[in-house]
């Protein structure tokens, strides 16, 4: 027999018919490790999947990818849904993927944990971002469905707990494809039209499918971009998503927070009628203290005798003047015995004294006093002051002491 010739083209076409006829590749679940995995700007996801002894190509077009719940990582293991066929253009086989759903832990808890890790490396969870709650809101939104219990049992409690504010429900679906974008429209509106200063959004509980609708990325920035401060009421106390880490405060049940979202008003009557009590003691053990200061200081005899008092004192003043004029009196006297006796001595001790008794005090031209007859030479002129007077002198002769 004959080899039969082919073109590549025609080998690969051929290649593509069987494997396009055989049933079992034309929809098989393969589970493998993902490797070499990339996402494109078109939105087609390409890796590989292997186990330890094998790989093959895999590729999963946008219109499928946008169904998965998740996103694909390297080494997750995963079970990959679709059929085995050959792009002729490349002689390669790959399997061409419409589903797929990781090994263990579901799609959704996968999905959760990824956006959660995203979100908080954003920021988006940090407490320095959290607003806080007017503490008497005069407006609340509630962004929740309109047929579900939990708008009704918000707006009871609000109504019983703080009848003074005024609630506005912007109904949206609360699962299903349509609820993200809903949600997200819903406080976008309330901001950009401040129709509330406190928002509540949330919904009564469910499955994580039927809460799903909460850990979407869209919801969870319009939470966070928000300007009016948000409270997060999804499901039933277990139930933790996305939303809850966003908003400004997470409430356990919609029940739970109208309650957060408003005083109660008997509360707040009762601690008003507390203070008041407390206040009205407080003022009477004021008034008890100062009747009793006024008592003491009216009883004193400043207040009873005041004449009696104000003579006394002007007698103390009057002593005490005179005390004081006779010291100074004492003092004056003493110091002008003082300055008799020193100008006595000064008198005494005076130059002009001695020279009334006929003495006389001899000085060079240059002042100095001549005391001794061989500082002097003849000729020399001296000044003779006297007690009357002054004589200018020439001496004519030097008589030295034996």
């Amino acid at each position: 027999m004959e080899n039969a010739v082919l073109s590549v083209s025609q080998l690969n076409n051929h290649i593509k018919d069987l494997l396009d006829g055989d049933n079992l590749l034309m929809g098989l679940a393969v589970k493998g490790e993902v490797s070499n995995y990339k996402l494109y700007p078109s939105g087609h996801h390409y890796f590989t999947l292997k186990d330890a002894e094998s790989a093959i190509r895999c590729v999963m077009f946008k219109g499928n990818a946008s169904k998965l719940r998740f996103t694909p990582e390297n080494g997750m293991n995963i079970t990959a849904v679709g059929r085995v066929t050959v792009f002729p253009r490349d002689g390669a086989y790959q399997l061409y993927c419409t589903e797929m759903f990781p090994e263990g832990m579901g799609d959704l808890h996968i999905a959760f944990e990824q956006l959660k890790e995203k979100l908080s490396k954003e920021g988006l969870f940090d407490d320095s971002h959290k607003k806080p709650l007017p503490k008497y809101p005069k407006t609340i939104a509630i962004i929740t469905s309109s047929a579900g219990a939990a708008v009704r049992d918000m707006i009871r409690i609000l109504g019983k707990r703080w009848p003074m504010t005024k609630v506005v429900v912007l109904p949206v679906r609360v699962q299903g494809v349509e609820a993200p974008p809903e949600i997200t429209g819903a406080i976008r509106y309330a901001n950009k039209y401040n129709v509330a200063d406190l928002i509540i959004t949330g919904r009564g509980g469910g499955s994580i499918e039927d809460l799903w609708a909460f850990n979407d990325e869209r919801v969870a920035r319009a939470i966070f971009e928000s300007e009016i401060p948000v409270i997060s009421a999804v499901g039933h106390e277990p139930d933790v998503t996305i939303a809850d880490y966003v908003a400004d405060l997470r409430a356990a049940t919609p029940s739970n927070a109208a309650e957060l979202a408003v005083p109660d008003e008997n509360e707040l009557r009762e601690s008003v009628s507390s203070m008041e009590v407390r206040l009205m003691h407080a003022i009477r053990r004021k008034l008890s203290e100062k009747r009793a200061k006024i008592e003491d200081i009216a009883s004193r005899p400043i207040m009873l005798y005041p004449t009696a008092y104000i003579d006394q004192k002007r007698l103390e003043l009057d002593s005490t003047q005179n005390a004081l004029l006779s010291r100074y009196e004492r003092l004056i006297n003493a110091k002008k015995h003082l300055y008799i006796r020193y100008a006595a001595s000064l008198d005494a001790l005076s130059p002009l004294k001695v020279l009334g008794r006929g003495y006389s005090i001899a000085t060079d031209g240059d002042g100095n006093s001549v005391t001794d007859a061989e500082s002097v030479n003849v000729g020399d002129r001296l000044n003779v002051s006297l007690s009357r007077g002054a004589l200018k002198c020439t001496v004519d002769e030097v008589i030295l002491s034996r």
